[in-house]
């Protein structure tokens, strides 16, 4: 879809983009071998010096210079091109706001492999690891993820970003990360209940406890919000292209399923679901971060 894409070009708009493909200049190349009749625009040569440009920050492999270019609700067209240096991404903290707020774990997921950080343990590691790509894919990761991490472990993205919250709610999925999971047919098994309060509880609990168990539930929670972000992204691309002439072309499979490495302890869940049931009376709370 990128090379289809022109409106991330200085004074070409979204019906500029569409008048283009109605008269059948449909990607960069027909562009560049169209006469000035055929493209209709005006400053023809300045037009074609940016879609060169465009080609070779394709090559290079820089999606920022789209990402930067072009509109938020645009974005998500550098999905497919860009997909094999990309990181999703998703962090649980403790709950707290302000000078008492810490990072507990980060999960990451790259489309083949899952990375985890962990507080205490190797959360400083991230810092390394994140460098090996060039888009991330969040779920409001732009109010959330990034500046926590921005804040607490000194990292200063210079990555391509794609905050799915905003892709999602332009396609009418809203509700939090678990509401568009749930609108998309995701079902999460033994985790259908733990949220990111209860996220809070489980590290609380680990802490308090050194219940390794709680941290490897925690862990499953975390590592399945970044796993399941491919798939929410795979199907916002597919629904947004539908939009477009370019949606048979153009298409992605879903990606296949992935084994977490952890597996959630029903046990915890009970225990700690019960505790604070009676506690609050029959109310955990809620804290999700969207």
């Amino acid at each position: 879809m990128l090379t289809n894409t022109f409106c991330h070009i200085n004074g070409i708009g979204e019906k500029s983009e569409r008048r283009l493909w109605n008269r059948g200049i449909l990607n960069w190349q027909d562009a560049l071998r169209a006469g000035d009749n055929a493209l209709g625009i005006k400053n023809l040569e300045i037009i074609k010096m940016a879609i060169h440009e465009s080609q070779l920050q394709r090559d290079l492999g820089n999606p920022r210079f789209f990402s930067q270019s072009l509109n938020s609700k645009d974005v998500w067209r550098i999905f497919s091109e860009f997909r094999d240096s990309i990181a999703y991404l998703d962090i649980e903290t403790n709950g707290m706001a302000g000078s008492e707020e810490i990072i507990t774990t980060i999960s990451m997921f790259d489309g083949l492999s899952v990375k985890y950080y962990i507080r205490d343990h190797n959360l400083n590691q991230f810092r390394r690891d994140i460098q090996d790509y060039k888009l991330l894919v969040t779920y409001n990761g732009k109010c959330f993820d990034l500046p926590a991490i921005e804040r607490h472990l000194g990292v200063r993205f210079n990555h391509a970003h794609i905050d799915l919250r905003f892709v999602l709610s332009s396609l009418g999925y809203k509700g939090g990360l678990k509401g568009c999971e749930r609108q998309m047919g995701l079902d999460r098994g033994e985790l259908t209940n733990v949220d990111g309060y209860f996220a809070v509880l489980l590290w609380n609990d680990y802490q308090r406890h050194t219940n390794i168990r709680a941290l490897e539930t925690l862990l499953a929670y975390n590592i399945l919000d970044a796993v399941n972000l491919e798939y929410l992204m795979v199907k916002a691309y597919n629904e947004k292209l539908l939009d477009t002439p370019f949606a048979v072309e153009n298409e992605l499979p879903l990606p296949a399923a992935v084994e977490n490495p952890f597996e959630p302890d029903i046990d915890t869940i009970d225990r700690l679901r019960r505790k604070y049931m009676s506690k609050y009376g029959g109310g955990l709370g809620s804290y999700e971060h969207y």
